[in-house]
């Protein structure tokens, strides 16, 4: 439901560089049929936001995409928060005992965006790169920030939204997921078995801030070949470790 406060001009501004970044390059009827606008509207909306600098134009295809504009924004936002800085003695520590990728991310509606990341030493590379976002509900960054919200909340999160299978692991049932969501929160941590991508598994903490509330999560990435579960057990450690160090460091009181 629209909000009586809104402006419309920039309401629909917004779905549109929301809508690009759900579905990648599109065009003005692509825009106007996916969002329900009038093609002038979408033109007029679109160009206006071109020639900020907020969308580029693909020179070929004549389509739009967001610029990397957002990008720097949300990076600033980052900086400020101070959030990357305090975590990166955390990350090059878990690194170093882990010898496996440390990723830290963020909470955006139903994704999780990646704001920092340290590569695995191995050959074993896995593109999850700065800001890009992900389905919360099957990785292991998501889980575990989403097992700190209300049940309520969670399923109001996806209830219009499918819960995409990505892997023959993927929980894709929201009453599946809630159970799974409250196991996390007793447990303190996740383990995303393969759940968005096959053959990797991904070990997560959340990060408090000092009223106690999770501001991110932090988590190794490692190729389930390498591991069995006895050796997971000191990646747990590790990583909460991790989670408890940054937390503290950000003021909270564990």
């Amino acid at each position: 439901m629209r909000n009586s406060d809104n402006v419309q001009s920039v309401e629909r501004a917004l779905l549109i560089v929301e809508y690009l970044d759900e579905n990648g390059e599109q065009g003005i009827n692509e825009i106007s049929r996916g969002l329900l606008l009038e093609k002038s509207t979408v033109h007029r909306l679109v160009s206006t936001l071109k020639n900020l600098g907020y969308l580029s134009q693909n020179p070929t295809t004549k389509k739009y995409a967001n610029s990397f504009k957002f990008f720097e924004i949300g990076n600033g936002v980052v900086k400020r928060l101070g959030l990357r800085k305090q975590a990166q003695p955390f990350m090059r520590d878990l690194s170093e005992k882990s010898k496996e990728a440390v990723n830290l991310a963020i909470m955006d509606r139903e994704h999780v965006v990646y704001i920092d990341k340290i590569e695995s030493p191995s050959t074993f590379k896995i593109d999850l790169a700065i800001g890009k976002k992900m389905p919360s509900y099957c990785t292991g960054l998501g889980k575990v920030l989403l097992s700190s919200m209300e049940e309520s909340c969670v399923r109001d999160l996806f209830k219009d939204r499918k819960l995409e299978r990505f892997t023959e692991n993927t929980i894709t049932d929201i009453d599946d997921l809630i159970k799974n969501l409250r196991r996390i929160k007793s447990q303190g941590y996740c383990i995303d078995d393969e759940e968005y991508i096959a053959g990797l598994l991904c070990v997560a903490a959340p990060v408090l801030g000092h009223a106690g509330e999770p501001v991110a999560a932090i988590s190794v990435a490692l190729p389930k070949f390498r591991y069995d579960e006895k050796e997971i057990e000191p990646i747990v450690e590790a990583v909460k470790a991790a989670s408890e160090g940054l937390s503290r460091e950000l003021g909270y009181s564990l």
